[in-house]
């Protein structure tokens, strides 16, 4: 079906990628976790190519499991912390947009409100809050609990903390700043305004201290496959990111989430649905195969535990490698991501051998995983894109910056041959290069209703 708007890309980052062998690459720089400059090389790709923005996942914790596993796999034992590295990283780039993760279940609102702000004032409007609950226990360590909250409780902080930090990001009207020598006036009183929210779970005065950002307020994104987080995207995300397993699932939860946004006054084209997916990619499939192979036959067995053991929140260490995944260590309900849950189960359920499991979820992981040619690479996405099961991709290069810089040099080529994918900026901001509407303040919608 032919479509008026053009292919989403973003780069997902892991420090040296998103094998967890990365590191061992020889072309990754192993001093790269601590070295900004390791990362404004993956940002300067990205922007020579006219990607939408980088997204930097986070957990603010280090990763819990067999020391063993947690010795050998680097990505979330020594990493920076986001909203400051995508604000340095803003100021060696000129249009390329950055999203970072950032927890409502330990921020508060206010902290939100004024770093994400800030951030797009510096960058000029190039800013993205991705926003999550976080899913794992290890996290509540760090933060006065006793491991992770309930799924609801999260959720319901979750959704006011949302509410909160728009709120106070409609402090300032867009006009609000005078700027006036002549008559002394900075700002217009009138334009300013105090939130005095009162809720469940926050009591915020406001306003904010910190004046409208560039592109009106920072894009939200957010991930989410449960039923509260659909309507949560329907509501307020401009970037829903999803799994890209079967095309089936990702067309009907793209249907099903833009279905709902009518009855909160958005348009559908002002959320853009963006499934994550691992790409190996040559100029030929065989060429594709041996690198996947690679970074495979790079992985010690006990990283591989751990990353499966990661997705389902058990305890896998000392299991069989060649039985049958052990049954009786599967969990019975997701405690993070209900839908990575249900296609890790997916997996597990056929009976694999476990060292078996570990290696093809190692290429392929919940089944996001696309390993062939940059023409079958461009094939998959213009039919994901033209049957409506995704405005984009994030691109979870297996290592950085090897593996971003095969997709730039063949792929982009190919999709910009067949006018899927931009060859120039559309603007200077985040929202202009996805095709945003606007987001106009609170108190200017009850203005222009009052008229």
């Amino acid at each position: 079906m032919a479509r008026d708007d053009t292919l989403k890309l973003g780069t997902f980052v892991y420090t040296f990628g998103f094998h967890p062998a990365a590191w061992l690459h020889p072309g990754s720089d192993v001093k790269g976790a601590n070295d900004i400059s390791h990362l404004a090389k993956v940002a300067k790709i990205s922007e020579a190519a006219k990607l939408d923005f980088m997204f930097f996942a986070d957990s603010p914790a280090a990763a819990v499991g067999h020391p063993e596993a947690l010795a050998r796999q680097p990505t979330k034992m020594n990493r920076f912390e986001p909203i400051t590295a995508i604000t340095a990283l803003s100021m060696v780039t000129e249009k390329l947009g950055f999203v970072a993760t950032a927890s409502t279940s330990y921020y508060e609102p206010y902290n939100i409100a004024r770093l994400y702000a800030s951030a797009d004032h510096i960058s000029g409007g190039r800013m993205c809050w991705n926003v999550v609950t976080s899913d794992h226990d290890e996290t509540g360590y760090n933060y006065n609990r006793e491991g992770l909250d309930p799924h609801a409780d999260r959720y319901a902080r979750g959704e006011e903390f949302l509410d909160v930090v728009f709120g106070l990001w409609d402090s300032w009207e867009d006009d609000a700043l005078l700027l006036d020598r002549e008559n002394g006036l900075y700002h217009d009183k009138d334009k300013l305004h105090q939130l005095d929210h009162v809720g469940d779970h926050f009591q915020v005065r406001g306003p904010l201290n910190i004046a409208r950002t560039p592109q009106g307020r920072p894009v939200i994104a957010q991930a989410g496959g449960s039923e509260r987080g659909r309507e949560l995207a329907a509501r307020t995300a401009e970037i829903a990111f999803s799994l890209a397993s079967n095309i089936e699932k990702n067309k009907a939860f793209y249907a099903d989430v833009k279905s709902r946004m009518a009855k909160y006054g958005r348009a559908p084209s002002d959320l853009k649905i963006m499934p994550g997916i691992v790409i190996n990619v040559g100029e030929t499939r065989e060429e594709a195969e041996v690198r996947a192979q690679e970074m495979v036959d790079h992985m010690h067995p006990e990283v591989g535990l751990l990353m499966l053991q990661e997705f389902l929140e058990t305890d896998l260490h000392g299991a069989d490698l060649d039985a049958p995944f052990p049954m009786d260590r599967m969990p019975e309900k997701a405690k993070g991501s209900e839908a990575m849950f249900a296609e890790v189960k997916e997996f597990v359920e056929q009976g694999l051998p476990l060292r078996e499991l570990i290696t093809h979820y190692a290429r392929r992981h919940t089944g996001n995983g696309l390993t062939g040619s940059y023409l079958e690479v461009a094939d998959f996405m213009q039919e994901w894109f033209e049957e409506e099961a995704a405005d984009g991709f994030i691109l979870m290069c297996p290592t950085l910056p090897a593996s971003l810089e095969d997709f730039t040099r063949l792929v982009v080529p190919e999709l910009q041959r067949r006018g899927l994918f931009r060859t120039e900026y559309e603007g200077n901001t985040l929202r202009e290069h996805l095709g945003l509407s606007w987001p106009e303040t609170r108190h200017a919608k009850a203005r222009r209703a009052a008229e």
